[in-house]
Parts: structure tokens; C-alpha cells; sequence
């Protein structure tokens, strides 16, 4: 794998220039038209991925499958440019959107919350069973990241052999620790448009089950935790925040990852501390390449050098996935 280090633009020499430039400056994508796909995770739900299959290429080619965020989607700037990376480089791509998101509330009766890894369970079972996939790679960033490294814990030593490693930018697998940051003042515009996303998905969820969402009686949310206290933990069986932080929080299962993991990570991420990846010594673990950086932001990583090498972290998935691919 690659050792070239992370050199930011010289313009986005912050972790809020990063993330904002990320976030809002548009890109172009080279991808062909997706196919829309529908996966059965549970009972009553399914979630839809957006397919870009390699044209005459048999399920022994790798496939790519990307995570967004919260509050983001199968569209998101970031799962988009991977998803390119990764198709011009020869694998299939799987972009999914995690339950709710991409317009698809009516999909699940339920919310989405940080713990979900089962979904993606039931995604990678289908594409083994159902596709015979032979090679799988799973790509998550922050929200996204913390699921599919929880994925990875929870398998352990008995990983399927089709799954051929897991990549995490940004993960937020300390959630508590994520929701303090978001609240200091620096921070405002972040919480702000999480805040607005969560409940006007939650609005969109109250009109399609009435009986399960109530508008009526909420006390005011002002932060992601007030949210995760008045609306996630009560609906996923939890007694509050705290103790929906500590259940499906990744830092717990870390020490069990038996399978290639990349992490990459930034010094100067607004909201997903730095200390946290510290606290868990991550390089002590064989199975895991730790990459930090200085001045990333929360999923910018945009580069000084132009072309591939723009959005490193998205070419560090890629050549990650090239070298633990069998050809």
C-alpha cells in the first residue's frame, strides 16, 4: 500500500476548511447510470444501493460497498468519488443508503441509528449467497465508519473469507465523545445542520407512521444529543443517550478486529476527537493500519496535488482494497 503522506491544499490548512470544502464545493463524477437494488435487512426493511456493475466482469472481481455518513447518502460527494475510484479501477460498486436516507423512508418502519451493523451483515450475506461475490471490500466514513468497523469487531476471528477487508475515515466509534464536541461553540454550524436533518427526517417519518412517531409532546432538540435522548434511545429500547453511546460505539469491539481494517483519521476533525483514537492504540493491533493526519478536517482530506491524488483518503481506499485483493 501506498506511503505517500497527506499534504492538505494550501487553502484548507484547518480541520473546518477541510470539512466545509468537502462538504459544499461541487464535483463531477465519472460512474455510469446506477441500477437501483433493494436489500432485504430484516423483516421490514430494506435498504437501497446503487449499483455500478463492471459490464462482462464475473463475481470474482472485486466489489467496493460505501457507507455515508449521517445525515448524508448514497449521493454524497465523498461515497461518489470513491465509488469512481474504485469502478474506473476495475471493481463493481455498491453505494447503499443506510435506512431513511436518499429518500427512502418508506423503506423501514424504523429510524437509523449508529448501531445498525446488522444491515450491512444481511448485505454481505446477500452478495456472497445470492451474487457469489468472491472479494468484498466495506468503505464507511464517520457514522458510516463506525458501523462497518463494528461489523468487522463483531466477526472476529470467523469472518466470512469473501469479505477481504473494511476501510473507516473518520469513524465515530466514541459517539458520546462525538456529541460533546459537537457542542462547543466552534461548532455550531455542524450541530445546527444535524440537528435540522434529523428532524425533519423524523417529521417525514411522523406523517408516513403516525402512531410511532409523535409530534405532539417533544421537548425542544437543540443538539444531536437532545436528539438521541428524546427520539433515538427511547425508540431503539434504550434508557438515554449515554447508554445508546456506549452500546454501538466501534471503540469497544476494536481489540477484536481479526480482518483488514484501515483507519484514517485527522489530528484536526471538528467533531470526532482525535484523543479518542490515542486512548485506543490502534497501531498495537496486527489486523489494523492506522493513518493519521494533521490537517484532514472530518472527511475533507483534500490534497495539495490535483487528479487522483486530490482527495487522498478516497485513493487510500482504493489502493488498500488493490492490495489485499486476489488477482
Amino acid at each position: 500500500m501506498s506511503t505517500i503522506d497527506f499534504e492538505p491544499h494550501p487553502l484548507l490548512r484547518s480541520g473546518h476548511a477541510q470539512t466545509l470544502a468537502s462538504a459544499l464545493v461541487p464535483r463531477k463524477f465519472d460512474l455510469p447510470r446506477a441500477e437501483r437494488r433493494l436489500f432485504q435487512v430484516d423483516t421490514w426493511s430494506r435498504l437501497l444501493g446503487m449499483c455500478h456493475w463492471q459490464t462482462g466482469k464475473s463475481r470474482s472481481v472485486p466489489v467496493l460497498v460505501i457507507v455515508h455518513g449521517l445525515e448524508g447518502s448514497s449521493d454524497s460527494n465523498y461515497v461518489r468519488g470513491i465509488a469512481e475510484k474504485a469502478y474506473l479501477r476495475g471493481y463493481h460498486v455498491l453505494r447503499m443508503n443506510q435506512r431513511n436516507c436518499g429518500g427512502t423512508e418508506g423503506l423501514t418502519p424504523t429510524l437509523y441509528n449508529s448501531g445498525m451493523s446488522g444491515d450491512y451483515r444481511a448485505v454481505l450475506e446477500e452478495l456472497i449467497e445470492k451474487d457469489g461475490f468472491e472479494q468484498i471490500f466495506f468503505a464507511g466514513y464517520s457514522m458510516g465508519g463506525n458501523l462497518v468497523t463494528k461489523m468487522a469487531g463483531e466477526f472476529g476471528d470467523d469472518f466470512p473469507a469473501a469479505l477481504h477487508g473494511v476501510c473507516a475515515v473518520c469513524p465515530a466509534i466514541d459517539l458520546g465523545a462525538c456529541a460533546d464536541a459537537l457542542e462547543r461553540r466552534d461548532n455550531y454550524l455542524y450541530q445546527r445542520h444535524f440537528v435540522k436533518g434529523l428532524m425533519s427526517r423524523y417529521a417525514r417519518k411522523a406523517k408516513l407512521f403516525p402512531s410511532r412517531y409523535p409530534l405532539n409532546g417533544l421537548r425542544p432538540v437543540r443538539t444531536v444529543r437532545e436528539f438521541d435522548d428524546v427520539i433515538t434511545a427511547p425508540q431503539f429500547g434504550f434508557r438515554d443517550a449515554d447508554e445508546y453511546y456506549e452500546a454501538v460505539g466501534a471503540k469497544r469491539l476494536v481489540d477484536q478486529v481479526r480482518l483488514p481494517l484501515l483507519v484514517i483519521t485527522a489530528e484536526d476533525d471538528p467533531f470526532v476527537p482525535f484523543v479518542n483514537f490515542l486512548a485506543l492504540r490502534l497501531e498495537q493491533y496486527p489486523a489494523i493500519r492506522f493513518r493519521p493526519v494533521q490537517h484532514g478536517g472530518h472527511c475533507g482530506f483534500i490534497s495539495r496535488f490535483s487528479g487522483s491524488e486530490r482527495f487522498w483518503a478516497e485513493q487510500r481506499i482504493v489502493e488498500f482494497c488493490d492490495a489485499h485483493r486476489k488477482v
